[in-house]
């Protein structure tokens, strides 16, 4: 069992940058693969992105991409969401979340692929 802390997120105005980080206890954080997962006030959980036990491999919902890249440090513990071009929708509170899988570069890509899951972290974006 894997345990998440989010961190990094606040208050930034619209084109601004934030970088989320979640650490994860434990000793085999490499056998998870990593997503974050955001929810807006009244809609459900949709996933961001999503990162391959090994970091080879990533995922990332159509309307972030060429904004946001996820990446991690296995030997940290711990993985990032940098967040590039803020805009107003984009203002959530991320999960970070995680799930042991066997293959190697395999990614969930919806917010139910994801077992473990942090407190999460509010990023608000003003116009």
């Amino acid at each position: 069992q894997v345990q998440l802390v989010e961190s990094g997120g606040g208050l930034v105005q619209a084109g601004g940058s934030l970088r989320l980080s979640c650490a994860a206890s434990g000793r085999t954080f490499s056998s998870y693969a990593m997503g974050w997962i955001r929810q807006a006030p009244g809609k459900e959980r949709e996933f961001v992105a999503g990162i391959s036990r090994n970091g080879g491999r990533t995922e990332t919902k159509d309307s972030v991409k060429g904004r946001f890249t996820i990446s991690r440090d296995n030997a940290k513990n711990t993985v990032y969401l940098q967040m590039n071009s803020l805009k107003p929708e984009d203002t959530a509170v991320y999960y970070c979340g995680g799930r042991l899988v066997a293959l190697m570069n395999w990614v969930p890509v919806a917010s139910q692929g994801y077992d473990y899951w942090g407190q999460g972290t509010q990023v608000t974006v003003s116009s």
